[in-house]
């Protein structure tokens, strides 16, 4: 079937409901506070629930003290609790009497998992810059929805692919047209890939630049840039005095920064610099710095910082450790 014959199919063709419903009607609803009102549910539903108040120390059985702790001997755990609670930690069940194997570790053949948003992808890798159509409609239940679709010829066959978007998710599938039995309407069309569309009708998006739009709203939840901090703690220190005073490195640590990444210059850096001064250097000279697969990372190494002799407090680069400082 030839592209310009899929545009004439029957009576309910696409080409005749997208110049029926071109007609906007009274109660239109502005695209760009459609797009906000669905962005602002999506960074609403990524909020996590605040804890509950946390518990006084009568009602904690202690942990052991980090003095208690590194008064035994090794092998000492690789995370020690606040010795009265107060946060829960996943993914902390090592064994300390069988180290993991260094030859499994560093094999080359092995698997890295990147954890990413393909869905946040979609539009711009099949749509942007390509013949499509995009619609909006209000659901009394699912709220606001913006559909796009658009004709694919994959291999021999042609299909229809389909994206739509609600306040919580988004909906995304490839239907072949030879396992439609009649050409569907654009609200037939969202109803393939979600049942629980309830709407008489779809209108066009008529604005010339909504691609670019709806391209920013999809991909709101992707961030290519991370920041960590990565704090020198020498045997013995246990205060965040000892711990942000730490200005030289020993050659264990350094070899631990080599792993991390590349050792950058900052002034005149030109990538993500994390909240790290590029241009007068008040947040020292030099940091590291990593990009993997397009993941640009920059750490905030302690050691690298400004260092003023006799300030416990280190306020020189408080603005930076403040976020890695620790609570008693």
């Amino acid at each position: 079937m030839a592209k310009s014959q899929l545009l004439h199919l029957s009576p309910c063709t696409l080409r005749r409901n997208h110049l029926e419903q071109t007609k906007s009607p009274e109660d239109n609803t502005d695209l760009f506070e459609m797009i906000e009102k669905m962005q602002g549910c999506r960074m609403d539903e990524q909020r996590c629930t605040l804890p509950p108040t946390l518990k006084t120390e009568d009602d904690y059985i202690p942990y052991p003290s980090v003095h208690e702790v590194l008064a035994r001997t090794s092998p000492f755990p690789l995370i020690l609790l606040p010795q009265f609670g107060g946060y829960w930690i996943e993914g902390t069940n090592h064994d300390l009497n069988s180290p993991p194997e260094t030859e499994q570790l560093l094999s080359p053949t092995a698997r890295i998992k990147l954890e990413c948003n393909t869905t946040a992808k979609l539009f711009r890798k099949h749509f942007l810059g390509k013949e499509h159509f995009n619609y909006y409609s209000t659901d009394s239940a699912l709220g606001h929805l913006v559909f796009s679709m658009k004709y694919d010829v994959i291999g021999d066959q042609e299909h229809l692919r389909l994206l739509l978007r609600t306040k919580l998710k988004t909906y995304h599938d490839v239907i072949p047209i030879s396992c439609l039995t009649e050409f569907p309407n654009v609200v037939q069309m969202a109803k393939l890939i979600c049942e629980d569309v309830n709407v008489d009708r779809f209108y066009p998006v008529l604005y010339p630049k909504a691609s670019r739009l709806i391209v920013t709203f999809d991909e709101h939840v992707i961030s290519n840039n991370f920041k960590f901090g990565v704090i020198y703690q020498k045997f013995g220190q246990t205060s965040e005095e000892e711990l942000f005073g730490n200005s030289e490195e020993s050659p264990a640590f350094v070899e631990f920064l080599e792993l991390l990444g590349q050792k950058i210059e900052l002034h005149d850096f030109k990538g993500f610099r994390g909240g790290l001064d590029v241009a007068h250097g008040q947040t020292g000279t030099e940091s590291v710095y990593y990009n993997f697969r397009n993941k640009e990372i920059m750490f905030h190494v302690s050691t690298k910082l400004p260092y003023t002799e006799g300030d416990t407090q280190q306020v020189a680069c408080l603005p930076v450790l403040s976020e890695y400082r620790t609570t008693a």
